[in-house]
């Protein structure tokens, strides 16, 4: 069986190197200076037990790979790219005969709860992943994941529910490289349980990593957006794995660890806006609450303002902290007062 992975950034990066250390057969797919790198020097993967340097096959698009029928396609660009990802990898010939999006299996390691629906409508047997896996992606070339002694916690399933012996192989391979990788047969509860912590994730993305002083406001706007994500998961009969029950299955098997003595600057979106990516991820994490808020007849100004902020500042290109939380937390009081 080999993987491709396909957006080798943190999360692709992570476990498409954990898995090629551990002996699978791993195909990286990344674009621009980042594959430059991949392809010249390989990957950086740094762990708190130290740095590796893998040399990982890499390649630019799906032209540069010829498909075989034990192909896994690991799909981890940000949902907002998926679309684009997935319409380019669903027609490729396959070995054998047929197309990738009628033999070849897709997993969505991706945040959020689109992802999934998107491959769907594209490949015949989609999977859900639930990412567990704080990494950091701001170099062409190298990647950082922070946790010991697991390296992440992904949950395995297939969508839109239900596990099978597929999911099993693959959730072995991940055990033996690093990860815990349960399989539950409701996986989108998972995913909808970490939709709800990734609300916060514009606020971080759009202020700053904050601590001290701000750590108290900042933390009261998350409440606020998680809050109104809670309301409409249950005005829309969602159910989702609780707080107890994410904590009680990460354990301390994840720790954050400082890397080279510095700690983790920030998370995905944080990182987004400061690579300039030009895009993030925010119409699919407050965008999925402002969604459903509307679908359910519920407001949900925190979520919609956090969307509407991040967007501005990915498409504008500013960079995390050029707004305080007072400033955005009047903006909110403003969208309430209309």
């Amino acid at each position: 069986m080999r993987y491709i992975i396909i957006g080798a950034g943190a999360i692709g990066g992570t476990i498409g190197g954990r898995l090629f250390d551990s002996g699978r057969e791993v195909v990286l797919v990344a674009r621009g200076a980042h594959y430059e790198a991949l392809r010249d020097g390989g990957l950086r993967l740094t762990l708190p037990g130290g740095a590796l340097k893998l040399p990982v096959p890499v390649v630019d698009g799906p032209e540069a790979v010829e498909l075989r029928a034990d192909d896994v396609l690991v799909v981890a660009v940000k949902t907002q790219d998926s679309v684009a990802a997935l319409d380019a990898w669903a027609g490729r010939p396959v070995a054998g005969g047929g197309t990738a999006g009628g033999r070849l299996p897709v997993v969505c390691a991706q945040n959020g709860v689109a992802g999934e629906r998107l491959a769907l409508r594209r490949f015949r047997r989609v999977y859900g992943m639930c990412v567990w896996l704080p990494a950091s992606y701001l170099e062409p070339g190298s990647i950082e994941a922070s946790c010991e002694p697991l390296t992440g916690i992904l949950h395995l399933g297939r969508f839109p529910a239900g596990s099978d012996a597929l999911a099993e192989r693959i959730a072995a391979d991940l055990m033996e490289s690093g990860f815990d990788a349960p399989t539950p047969s409701d996986v989108m509860r998972w995913k909808y349980g970490k939709l709800l912590k990734n609300l916060g994730n514009a606020v971080e993305a759009t202020c700053g990593p904050l601590d001290g002083d701000d750590a108290a406001p900042a933390g009261d706007l998350v409440r606020r957006a998680v809050a109104e994500g809670e309301a409409v998961l249950d005005a829309a009969g969602v159910d989702r794995a609780g707080e107890a029950e994410q904590t009680a299955a990460r354990g301390d098997r994840v720790r954050l660890q400082p890397l080279n003595g510095v700690t983790r600057g920030g998370g995905s979106s944080w990182q987004s806006l400061t690579r300039g990516t030009g895009s993030i991820e925010a119409d699919y994490l407050n965008g999925e609450i402002v969604l459903l808020g509307r679908m359910t007849g519920i407001d949900t100004p925190v979520n919609a303002v956090l969307q509407q902020v991040a967007n501005a500042f990915a498409r504008e290109g500013r960079r995390p902290g050029e707004i305080t939380i007072p400033e955005l937390a009047a903006l909110i009081d403003s969208y309430e007062r209309r």
